[in-house]
């Protein structure tokens, strides 16, 4: 990620660590406050852990499926 990039959640403001679809957080997050609506939304470290713990059964599902 670039420097520059900050957490895409309304009154964050640190630095953001990973992009993910805007579509996929809203779903797994719907609590969060977003700025604006672009394709993709930056996290920080922090909200990517609440992303994360949020969609752990469903990657499990999903991993599950390729074996």
């Amino acid at each position: 990620m670039p420097a520059d990039e900050v957490c895409g959640v309304v009154g964050c403001g640190k630095e953001a660590k990973r992009s993910l679809s805007t579509k996929k957080v809203k779903e797994a997050l719907p609590e969060l406050k977003l700025i604006g609506e672009p394709r993709r939304v930056h996290l920080c470290k922090d909200h990517y852990k609440q992303f994360r713990k949020k969609t752990k059964k469903e990657r499990e599902l999903e991993r599950a499926t390729w074996q």
